[in-house]
C-alpha cells in the first residue's frame, strides 16, 4: 500500500510498501490491510502507526486529520499538523500532548471571542432601546 500524510504546507510521509496501518477516530483504533474496503474517517489526535516492508515500525503523530482508503491500496491522510518520527516515547509525550495543550487553548479563545462578541451585542441592545442615551448625550 502506499501512505500519504500531508499538511497545509507539507507532505510529511510519502511512503510505498506499507503492510498494515493503525490509526484512531472517535469510535477508538482500528488498522488497514491491503485490500480494505473504501473508507473515509476523521481522525482523533493520536499517533498512527505502520509496518513498512523493511520490517520497522513507523509513527507519525496527527492533530486531527482526515483518513481515507482508496482501492484498497492508497491510504492518504489529511491533517493540519504532523510529525513523523521512529521513537514512540518522544511523539506520545511530546507530541500528543502539545497537540492537546493546543486544542485546550484553541477552546479558551474560542470562549471569550464569543464572550467578547455577547458584551458587544448587548452595549448595542442596550442604546437602541427606545429611551435609552444616545452616544453624543452620555458624554455631555
Amino acid at each position: 500500500m502506499r501512505l500519504r500524510i500531508i499538511t497545509p504546507l507539507a507532505v510529511v510521509v510519502d511512503e510505498a510498501g506499507v503492510l498494515a496501518l493503525r490509526a484512531e477516530d472517535a469510535t477508538g483504533s482500528f488498522g488497514i490491510l491491503t485490500g480494505h474496503a473504501d473508507f473515509l474517517t476523521s481522525l482523533a489526535i493520536s499517533v498512527v502507526t505502520w509496518a513498512g516492508r523493511d520490517g520497522k515500525r513507523h509513527y507519525c503523530a496527527v492533530r486531527h486529520g482526515v483518513l481515507s482508503v482508496t482501492a484498497g491500496r492508497d491510504i492518504a491522510i489529511a491533517t493540519r499538523e504532523a510529525v513523523a518520527g521512529d521513537d514512540l516515547a518522544t511523539l506520545d509525550q511530546t507530541v500528543v500532548g502539545r497537540f492537546r495543550a493546543d486544542v485546550e487553548s484553541e477552546r479558551t479563545e474560542h470562549f471569550e471571542s464569543a464572550r467578547l462578541q455577547l458584551t458587544a451585542i448587548r452595549q448595542i441592545v442596550n442604546h437602541l432601546r427606545p429611551g435609552a442615551r444616545s452616544g453624543a448625550e452620555s458624554y455631555a
